[in-house]
């Protein structure tokens, strides 16, 4: 076992200058032709460092104030139990990671150098983590993109690290360009062990308006939610809410099967969420796997009671350095138990959009009464997509952000009755199946949204559908 130092930031900032063979897991890119190797010193491939062995004697922890040491303690165990120095760089960049979540720190700089003193070993190492607490209050205004293709203003404030391990306070509002407000106040508590759990209550209340099916709604609830990681890159999220919801009319020509639905209703729900991100990014990701799974029933409390499963699937393949193959699939069934109040207008499926099937009006697809949108028990949708840098633009740079993008989707959606005969139930889901195709560009906000401007071309559609044809706009985080 190795020794662990906590020292206190220092007043002065520290002079990395006179401390040679440290290297910076935290440094952005060095520039190419200052540092590129000359031809006298020759280049090592990282499959060399695997051999040489490496441990770790020492590890500082620089920087800290009010954060309590056995959480950072707790936190570097794994790097005292790395053999060579590929194991120690992994466990140090994880080890990063791990307290950058915390929510502790604004800044996690990591520095090896090799051992020295009474203690040194002839393979030791000693690693310094210099981390930038936090201040007590922050606050921030950001710009959100919903799921409805909707923008929205965010105003935010936190009481970070309250009681020096990870503990926070934030209140959250936000107003859309569609009407929308969201309030949210909630309490983070993040939880020991290797799981990275993280404990979340809050209290929140959602205002939106849905003009596609003629209705508005306010929801007022409470929500506790346990997320976790049970493997590498696979999170779980264990969540109870109970939520107060009133829909009511939105105008004089909501549809009488609207009006008929509208009203007050209690929720009470348990809802597992599994997520396996294999994606090398989430935005124009090039290689790897998503997986989604939602499971959520309604029935603890309240007088709602249905069981609602979700699933999304998305597959990237890299044909070429530039060009990316990317096949999706989403889709959803919802079933009422017992006799009780049979689930919400809000509850239902609803198919159509730029982020959801792309060649339709948002909710254009499915069920409609009059001019409104009723949704259903049962959808599915699944695309094709091609992803290709800009022509005559040159990689990297501000054309970075630009993909061309090609693309093929289909969908279906309605109160299905299935049986014990597959091959009628697939029939079923094939029939009045709608179809579109087009091109366009589409464009990376951070790294959590994009915006797509496609040229949309229906091929299969029903009379009731509300399709688009010729362009489309889509600004979200979540597209099929």
């Amino acid at each position: 076992m190795g020794t662990v130092q906590a020292k206190e930031a220092p007043r002065n900032p520290i002079d990395m200058s006179g401390i040679k063979n440290r290297r910076s897991e935290n440094t952005p890119k060095v520039d190419g032709k200052r540092n590129a190797p000359s031809k006298s010193q020759p280049s090592y491939p990282a499959s060399k460092f695997k051999t040489v062995r490496a441990r770790v004697d020492k590890v500082n922890i620089e920087g800290l104030g009010r954060t309590k040491d056995d959480i950072i303690i707790e936190s570097i165990q794994p790097l005292f139990s790395a053999g060579d120095f590929i194991e120690v760089l992994k466990q140090a960049h994880e080890i990063r990671e791990r307290l950058v979540s915390l929510g502790c720190f604004n800044n996690v700089r990591i520095y090896i150098d090799t051992s020295s003193g009474k203690t040194a070993t002839p393979d030791g190492l000693e690693v310094t983590f210099h981390v930038s607490e936090m201040r007590r209050l922050t606050g921030a205004i950001n710009t959100l993109f919903g799921s409805n293709n909707e923008g929205s203003v965010a105003l935010s404030m936190r009481l970070p690290n309250l009681m020096g391990r990870g503990e926070r306070i934030q209140a959250e509002c936000s107003y859309g360009n569609r009407r929308t407000s969201n309030y949210n106040f909630g309490f983070v508590k993040p939880l020991r062990g290797r799981a990275n759990a993280f404990f979340t209550t809050s209290v929140f209340q959602h205002f939106t308006e849905q003009p596609a099916s003629g209705y508005k709604e306010i929801d007022r609830g409470l929500l506790f939610d346990l997320a976790f990681t049970s493997a590498p890159l696979v999170r779980h999220n264990l969540q109870w809410e109970t939520t107060w919801r009133d829909l009511s009319v939105l105008n004089r020509t909501t549809a009488f099967e609207i009006r008929e639905m509208s009203g007050p209703s209690l929720k009470g729900s348990l809802r597992h969420i599994l997520s396996v991100d294999r994606r090398d990014q989430p935005i124009f990701p090039r290689s790897g796997t998503l997986w989604r799974i939602t499971t959520e029933y309604a029935g603890i409390g309240g007088n709602v009671n249905f069981l609602k499963n979700e699933a999304q699937f998305q597959a990237n393949i890299p044909l070429s350095n530039d060009v990316v193959f990317q096949a999706t699939l989403h889709g959803g069934l919802l079933k009422s138990i017992g006799n009780t109040k049979p689930p919400s207008l809000c509850d239902h499926f609803f198919l159509g959009g730029p982020l959801s099937l792309r060649g339709f009006e948002s909710r254009g697809v499915g069920p409609q009464a009059g001019r409104n949108a009723l949704g259903a028990s049962t959808y599915w949708a699944g695309g094709l997509h091609l992803y290709s840098p800009l022509p005559f633009i040159r990689p990297g740079g501000f054309g970075d952000l630009f993909r061309a993008h090609l693309f093929l989707n289909a969908g279906n959606i309605g109160n299905f009755e299935f049986t014990d005969d597959y091959n009628h139930n697939l029939e079923v889901l094939g029939q009045n199946m709608r179809l579109a195709y087009g091109l366009g560009i589409a464009m990376k906000l951070g790294d959590i949204a994009r915006v797509e401007l496609n040229y949309c071309l229906p091929h299969l559609h029903q009379r009731t559908d509300a399709i688009n044809k010729g362009l489309q706009f889509g600004i979200g985080f979540d597209f099929l």
